[in-house]
């Protein structure tokens, strides 16, 4: 094994027969089923495939690109083949962010086994891997060292550094080669080729703010570092206490703790740690009042949950609740048709997409829904189902869900308001048609138990009224027939269904008039996204007084049949508590969204502001007016710190890197800036620009930051990006961690910001 591995990794025999290969059979549908040899790199960090053993092998996957790995029964797919292919000897590896499953059946339980355990060992030493432990994995994983020999020659440090996308003046590496050459062998090894990564990766940018703070350039007092806090970090009165807590955690050196100093190692590894971040860290854990009506939150919603891909042709899955689920969506949508031997099933209506079993679905979100949070989940159904099927939907929501299912009100009264997340915790809620109003389904209620007892008494009674009525019925007059008729016709919605939705009764959305005088406040309303815009325009006020008492849900256009996405942003200025999203679709509209609801525990749940919440609020989100505390944000965007290319597989030329800040918010503080582009350097180039933003609803605005390769003869090539609320933006030097297309750490990629926030508009004289 490599010695990255026989280094850290704990001695496995699981590992060892994997790095001997297997042969497996990959599965991607009922009728491709192929044989493939799987192997695990030397590296330990890579996985191959060939069509045989001995043959030409291809890298399939790295360890860090997956997320978990799951057992043969929890794939749809694998569990659809159960008869032919046996479960216990299928496993699904799961990757991070969109990239489809990889099902594989191995020849035995206990080769199926040794490849699940050895994974996940793998994927848990990858997860725990610090910054120095990657780096060694891209110095040894054959990229760098070419020859694999343990030693680098400078012609090899110069292949990696273009790896590793920075282009360096050749005389300048050659003298950092030299020095960090202690042997004056010619190559590096070992701790010599740490030495020169650490005089490469020298931060002058923090080097000098470190000095501006230290009287003696060697080190910050703890006097010295509270002035940091305070003056640049804006700590405020806390800066006292974080500097003892901060020197404690990143200082390496124990006699620089036991001093209360911090060297310019630890003022750095504080900088890149969360506590320097851009995101506040006491924004991640749940924070926010929970107490609330359901109304007064943004709730995290999918649209189309079942699809793992287009609106036309996509492939319908369980897979997309278990993503959504994981994700945080506590919203997920399921449409239901009637399907064969009386089964209702899930797909896009007179579409192409695959089918799936209803009950498959309700049994994915009974196993996923608290995975991530703890906060209820909302099943939106658009039922198409006839009567007889929507029988059997009610049966397996009741049955399967069971005591995670709401199928009446918290404390059986009536209600004066939407309950709160916190009294629904781990609830699943049914939104849909409902026959009745809430008030006569209790009343009924009531009636039912103060009648058992009676009915009890009265049984005899009853089989004598019945015989006397079956007598009567064959006397009955055409226009009595007809009334039975009329009676025994079944209604269009099932009563067992209709009586499962409590809180969340879908109704049509005529006009808010229409809404006040005759609607109640635990039924909710769904809007297109056409018409959700036009609202705003047209009477943007009264849809933010709407929403402040009922909840509404927006879904994307039925055109979108690549399953695009709307800026989530526009309806959420509305107060819009349910604007689903196609989260299988990767874009700038889910950055937004992904990047909202990071906040509060990534619970799915965010407590809308309060002008907001205010059913007789003045705000009108296309035009605000005071009391909006408008500011000024100017953003230096100092340097970047090892920004990927956006396809390593090729040698090609060095990235030329610009920043982009993007603010989302309501239309008149919408806008974006950038800084020119660095030439030939991914790896630690310099901006040193700053960037002035005016906002007028702070509370409402997020912002984003781009990466992007500029290409003057084409479009610019994404980079990476990262956006955060404005609420949980730090001021003073952050660092930005930046994250792929879909959402994934591009760790260590990162940018060094400085943030200054203002009260008022610049040239405001209040």
């Amino acid at each position: 094994m490599a010695s990255l591995m026989q280094g850290r990794l704990p001695i496995s025999e699981d590992l060892l027969l994997m790095q001997k290969g297997t042969l497996m059979r990959k599965v991607r549908s009922k009728s491709w089923k192929k044989l493939r040899y799987f192997r695990l790199q030397d590296d330990g960090m890579t996985v191959w495939h060939a069509r045989q053993a001995g043959g030409t092998a291809k890298p399939t996957f790295s360890i860090s690109d997956v997320e978990s790995v799951r057992e043969g029964q929890e794939s749809e797919l694998l569990r659809s083949l159960a008869e032919e292919l046996p479960l216990e000897q299928g496993f699904t590896i799961v990757f991070h962010g969109r990239r489809s499953n990889l099902d594989l059946v191995a020849n035995s339980a206990e080769e199926a086994k040794i490849w699940m355990q050895g994974l996940q060992l793998l994927v848990d030493f990858v997860t725990g891997m610090d910054q120095q432990e990657r780096l060694d994995q891209y110095q040894q994983d054959g990229r760098g060292d070419k020859n694999q020999d343990g030693r680098m020659s400078f012609q090899e440090v110069q292949r990696l550094l273009h790896l590793m996308n920075m282009k360096m003046d050749q005389e300048y590496a050659f003298q950092l080669f030299q020095a960090a050459d202690m042997s004056e062998s010619g190559t590096l090894e070992g701790q010599e080729f740490v030495e020169f990564y650490k005089a490469l990766t020298k931060r002058t940018e923090v080097q000098e703010l470190f000095e501006n703070f230290s009287a003696d350039g060697q080190k910050l007092t703890l006097l010295e570092f509270v002035d940091f806090l305070r003056e640049e970090q804006k700590e405020g009165e806390r800066a006292s206490d974080l500097a003892l807590e901060l020197i404690d955690r990143y200082e390496p050196s124990d006699s620089g703790k036991l001093r209360h100093v911090l060297s310019m190692d630890g003022f750095l590894n504080y900088l890149c740690s969360k506590d320097g971040d851009i995101f506040n860290p006491t924004c991640l854990p749940v924070y926010q009042d929970m107490t609330q009506p359901l109304n007064h939150y943004y709730i995290n919603s999918s649209h189309n949950t079942y699809l793992v891909g287009d609106q036309l042709y996509g492939q319908s899955s369980v897979e997309g609740y278990i993503r959504a689920l994981k994700r945080g969506c506590r919203c997920v949508e399921v449409d239901i048709w009637d399907g064969p031997s009386g089964e209702p099933i899930v797909y896009h209506g007179h579409t192409l997409t695959s089918r799936i079993p209803f009950k498959d679905v309700v049994a994915t979100v009974a196993q996923y829904a608290f995975q991530t949070s703890d906060y209820p989940v909302i099943l939106s159904l658009e039922n198409h189902c006839s009567w007889e099927q929507q029988q059997v939907m009610a049966y397996h929501l009741t049955e399967i869900l069971g005591e995670q299912l709401l199928s009446t009100t918290l404390d059986g009264l009536l209600p004066t308001q939407l309950p709160s997340p916190e009294e629904l915790r781990r609830k699943i809620l049914v939104k849909g048609k409902k026959l009745r109003t809430l008030e006569e389904d209790l009343e009924e209620e009531e009636e039912e138990e103060e009648l058992e007892c009676e009915l009890e008494r009265e049984q005899e009674a009853d089989t004598e009224l019945e015989a006397q009525l079956e007598s009567e019925s064959q006397e009955l007059s055409p226009r009595s027939k007809d009334k039975k008729k009329e009676k025994k016709s079944k209604p269009i919605l099932c009563p067992s269904l209709s009586a499962l939705v409590v809180y969340l009764k879908s109704v049509s959305f005529h006009s808010f008039t229409h809404s006040r005088e005759h609607y109640r406040f635990y039924e909710t309303s769904s809007f297109s996204e056409a018409k959700a815009r036009s609202l705003i325009k047209e009477a943007g006020n009264e849809f933010v007084q709407h929403n402040a008492w009922q909840l509404s849900r927006v879904y994307p256009s039925g055109l979108r049949t690549d399953s695009s996405n709307y800026n989530p942003q526009e309806l959420w200025n509305a107060g819009c508590q349910m604007v689903a999203m196609n989260v299988q679709t990767a874009g700038l509209e889910m950055d937004i969204c992904d990047g909202f609801f990071r906040q509060n525990g990534g619970c799915g749940y965010v407590l809308k502001p309060d002008f907001l919440r205010d059913a007789q609020s003045s705000f009108h989100p296309e035009r605000p007016i005071s009391p909006f505390k408008a500011q000024t944000l100017l953003i230096q965007v100092i340097s970047g710190q090892q920004l990927p290319k956006e396809d390593t597989s090729k040698e090609r030329s060095i990235v030329d890197p610009l920043v982009r800040v993007e603010i989302f918010g309501i239309r008149p503080d919408k806008s974006r800036q950038e800084t020119s582009y660095v030439e030939n350097n991914g790896f630690n180039p310099y901006w040193g620009q700053t960037l002035s933003f005016q906002v007028l609803v702070p509370q409402l605005a997020l912002l984003r930051f781009v990466v992007e390769d500029y290409n003057r003869k084409s479009r610019n090539d994404f980079i990476g990006q990262y956006t955060v609320p404005w609420s949980c933006m730090q001021q003073g030097y952050r660092h930005v961690h930046l994250l792929s297309k879909d959402g994934i750490s591009l760790h260590p990629a990162s940018i060094f910001v400085h943030i200054s926030i203002r009260e008022g508009l610049e040239g405001d004289e209040s």
